[in-house]
């Protein structure tokens, strides 16, 4: 069910009960024109140890769906909505508190998983500042220069990410995704960088790429 209670609209599976333990919030960030259940169709098979978040970006778009920010097709340089990109990191952080907060969940190690423009969002959201985000997944996604900006922190703590992209994608060329390995080689973040033969989506064996990246990394 929908919860509509905290900064972001959202989808929750809960984590199991563990002893003396507060679960870890795992993120998940849709794409552009798409909504909180995409992602959320991952929960079943993501470990129980986590408590899984699915959020509904705050903005509707024309034709159905919703979106972090907008996108103007027609114009190269003005290819994203900085500002309101920014507004929304500001919320992703907030809802990051008051979910925490709410469900009484572990606040020192955060996760983070998006998709496209999530996927952008998460590469800002961390490197911009990383606070307690320490591992994220970037799928079909890439550090946007304009978003980035100047304003890369220099030193992590304990972070990692995994990428992947499909070579065949005709949405966001696989060339930006590797712009982000470089990044995260420059930056000395441990990662682990895949390409599969897709277009701009999820195969399986991505799935299950990413499956076994997070239980190695729990």
């Amino acid at each position: 069910m929908l919860q509509t209670d905290l900064s972001l609209n959202y989808l929750y599976r809960p984590a199991k009960q563990q002893e003396g333990e507060k679960p870890r919030l795992l993120l998940l960030l849709h794409g552009y024109g798409s909504n909180e259940a995409d992602l959320f169709s991952f929960a079943p098979e993501l470990p129980e140890e986590f408590f899984i978040a699915s959020v509904r970006a705050p903005r509707q778009i024309q034709y159905g769906g919703y979106g972090w920010y907008d996108i103007n097709f027609m114009d190269a340089q003005k290819f994203n909505n900085v500002d309101q990109a920014n507004e929304s990191m500001k919320t992703i952080r907030a809802f990051i508190q008051e979910v925490i907060e709410k469900h009484d969940l572990n606040a020192d190690e955060v996760w983070l998983c998006g998709f496209s423009q999530g996927s952008i969002l998460s590469y800002a959201l961390t490197l911009h500042d990383q606070q307690n985000i320490h591992r994220v997944i970037c799928m079909s996604g890439y550090p946007a220069p304009d978003i980035m900006g100047d304003k890369v922190q220099s030193n992590f703590n304990d972070l990692e990410f995994f990428v992947s992209h499909g070579t065949e994608d005709g949405v966001i060329p696989v060339d930006w995704a590797r712009n982000g390995e470089k990044l995260l080689k420059h930056l000395n973040i441990p990662h682990v960088y895949k390409e599969y033969r897709s277009g701009h989506g999820v195969v399986p064996q991505n799935f299950y790429d990413i499956l076994a990246w997070i239980k190695e990394k729990m």
